[in-house]
């Protein structure tokens, strides 16, 4: 029989697998390049080298031109193509997306049209089609990128466990409305500063740092287990200001890629942010009312199990992901 202490680590690495393992959202996006004609983007998760089985049906009134062109990038499959309008505009018209409630996934779609107009919005099982309306207006753009912003951090894993790995060695509700403030600060600005292209960093090395930053917590929660001081319970708020930049850039190269009307940048940044926030928040509050319901119920030897073995898996899982993340834009041939 295993012992329960090993039983402990199993569970929770199997349960850290399956979020690790979350299909992202994926993409449509539609861009009216001159009157008529529109280039369309159609990137689908991948898994086990497989893309999801879903297909975005564009209207009618759009004509295929020349051949669709297909390729496979390291865990996405995308199609790109052209087409023109048979008939006048698309606005007014039907998209849909056939597979979603079979696959309980969602496609993140973006519209953008000659005039500068862009149309954005979320499709899901409860929600498959999307009519396009003939003007957005300021609550629509604020209501689906507050979604976005809420669904990235939600989907985020990596995230997730940096703020789950704070909540582990930060003591007190005013030192974790510290920590979590300044990482809030931090990677707002430079969410704010990347966006509007004032510095730039790569998505791997970003990926890579974000995966390392939840290494050094579990090795603080590790310290502090055994009596040493670590520097996270001493400056909470230093550490997670100083990681929360790399984080922003994370959201950063989510929010690039769903891409913002430009007339609307500052109300989509915003509420994307508030919409970062909102997830982060509800994350924290279900594993503060979780960890206080296993706290008692669990015997107390289990709960000591529990947090003693806890911060290696946490560590083995960050470990994996950085090797996986360095490995991707190292010149290595396999």
């Amino acid at each position: 029989m295993l012992k329960l202490k090993t039983l402990t680590i199993l569970l929770f690495l199997f349960f850290s697998t399956l979020i690790a393992d979350t299909i992202n959202p994926s993409l449509l996006s539609i861009k009216e390049n001159k009157l008529g004609w529109y280039d369309v983007n159609w990137k689908v998760p991948t898994k086990n080298n497989k893309a999801l089985s879903i297909d975005a049906h564009l209207p009618e009134s759009l004509e295929l031109i020349g051949t669709a062109q297909q390729k496979i990038v390291p865990g996405a499959y995308i199609e790109t193509s052209r087409f023109k309008t048979k008939e006048g505009s698309i606005l007014g018209k039907k998209i849909s997306v056939e597979g979603l409630e079979a696959t309980q996934s969602q496609v993140l779609l973006r519209l953008e049209m000659n005039d500068g107009s862009v149309f954005t919005t979320i499709l899901g099982p409860e929600k498959s089609e999307f009519i396009v309306p003939l003007k957005p207006s300021k609550l629509d753009v604020a209501i689906e990128y507050w979604k976005m912003g809420t669904i990235h951090i939600l989907e985020g894993s990596d995230h997730l466990l940096f703020v789950f790995s704070l909540l582990l060695i930060v003591i007190g509700f005013k030192q974790l409305i510290k920590a979590i403030t300044a990482f809030t600060v931090a990677h707002s600005i430079t969410l704010v500063l990347t966006t509007l292209g004032w510095i730039h960093l790569p998505a791997a090395p970003t990926e890579a740092i974000i995966s390392l930053s939840i290494m050094f917590l579990a090795a603080e929660i590790v310290l502090k287990q055994r009596g040493g001081t670590c520097m996270t319970e001493q400056y909470p708020w230093l550490v997670a200001g100083f990681f929360g930049l790399f984080h922003g850039l994370g959201f950063a190269g989510a929010l690039a890629e769903i891409g913002i009307p430009e007339s609307e940048v500052p109300l989509s940044l915003l509420m994307f942010n508030i919409g970062v926030e909102t997830g982060q928040l509800i994350f924290i509050a279900v594993v503060l009312v979780i960890m206080t319901l296993l706290g008692a119920i669990l015997p107390e030897k289990l709960r000591l199990d529990v947090r003693k073995y806890v911060p290696y898996a946490i560590g083995a899982i960050a470990a994996f992901w950085t090797i996986e993340r360095v490995v991707s834009f190292l010149p290595i041939s396999v």
